[in-house]
């Protein structure tokens, strides 16, 4: 890549709105939150835990991601882990985020909703102080039932009415195949007539007929991944019209074999055909980088221009949810770096 585009793109204030807070859980805080709690984990050393991860599909990742995220006990340990994030977010020049948490991961634990909220708030508020505005987006597991997200939705009420400066919406995670987006309408409906933002992941490992009930039957605002929509031809030109952005995230795509090679990748099509396609991390300390490590990879891989570039830095920025002030001026902060 060039040197100079590449130094543009370490240094450009972006968005990032597709990170699960729990897989930016490094290794090392890991380990130390284990020791910490007196949790007994399944690989004796950061090393080996390291090397369980080559993963084969989203399965193989998320049966590590979980066994990660049992060390996550007390609202100290929530805080932990998202400081690491947001110091991370800070050094690649991210100035706003949209933060996923998976609350029925931890509920299994018998933590709360509320000690996890607590947790990530804290850290949050403190980012922001540093210049990282954020907002945080409750995912529900759905290869669990819609009783269980419907039950994990009531529970969190208060915290909406809480924290409703910052928890500002729903979202649809974990493993895709098997468990379309149509499983989960009802509870995406209560969270809709509550005035809540909708995301929901669609179109990584699942096909484009998800992407189809994410928009028709969810109503999400935006769609998370969405990579194999280039296979429809209608559902990428209704993307496009719409502009209804898609989180795409090219090294968990490739760590997690979507692509088997980052140049076979779909973002350029979808790019060239108009869609709000938008650049992000998913789950950083599973997939090999944070935010700008995927910028240099898919730029790299796709040999993507200037223009290019710029046109995915300003979706990220279009797609948040933030006021119609906030993005103008974020858009011209991305302009200013942008023209020097």
């Amino acid at each position: 890549m060039n040197p100079t585009l590449a130094d543009k793109i370490a240094r450009a204030p972006k968005a990032e709105l597709h990170i699960h807070i729990e897989g930016s859980l490094e290794p090392e805080l890991i380990f130390a939150l284990a020791k910490r709690n007196n949790v007994k984990l399944a690989y004796d050393s950061i090393d080996a835990l390291r090397a369980a991860y080559a993963f084969t599909d989203l399965q193989s990742f998320l049966d590590i991601y979980y066994a990660g995220a049992s060390v996550l006990l007390h609202e100290q340990d929530f805080y932990d882990m998202t400081m690491a994030y947001v110091e991370k977010a800070l050094a690649d020049h991210v100035t706003h985020t949209e933060i996923f948490f998976d609350p029925q991961t931890h509920k299994e634990r018998g933590v709360s909703i509320a000690t996890v909220v607590a947790g990530i708030e804290r850290a949050l508020a403190d980012g922001e102080k540093r210049g990282l505005t954020s907002k945080l987006i409750l995912c529900f597991l759905r290869h669990l039932s819609e009783e269980d997200a419907l039950a994990t939705f009531d529970a969190a009420l208060p915290l909406f009415d809480q924290y409703k400066h910052r928890l500002i919406g729903v979202g649809l995670d974990s493993s895709e195949r098997g468990h379309p987006p149509s499983k989960f309408e009802r509870v995406f409906a209560k969270a809709r007539e509550r005035g809540l933002k909708l995301v929901a992941h669609a179109g990584e490992e699942g096909p484009p007929s998800y992407v189809y009930e994410a928009l028709d039957l969810l109503k999400v605002d935006r769609v998370d991944h969405g990579v194999r929509s280039i296979e429809d031809a209608a559902l990428v030109a209704r993307l496009a019209d719409s502009r209804i952005a898609l989180t795409v995230c090219p090294l968990s795509n490739l760590k997690l074999c979507v692509f088997d090679d980052m140049t076979k990748h779909t973002l350029k099509d979808l790019l060239d055909q108009g869609v709000a396609v938008m650049i992000n991390s998913d789950d950083p300390a599973y997939f090999g980088g944070y935010v700008n490590a995927n910028y240099f990879a898919i730029v790299d891989a796709l040999k993507l221009d200037d223009r290019e570039v710029y046109t995915l830095l300003r979706n990220s920025l279009e797609a948040s949810f933030v006021t119609d002030d906030e993005r103008a001026a974020m858009i011209a902060r991305l302009d200013t770096h942008w023209k020097q």
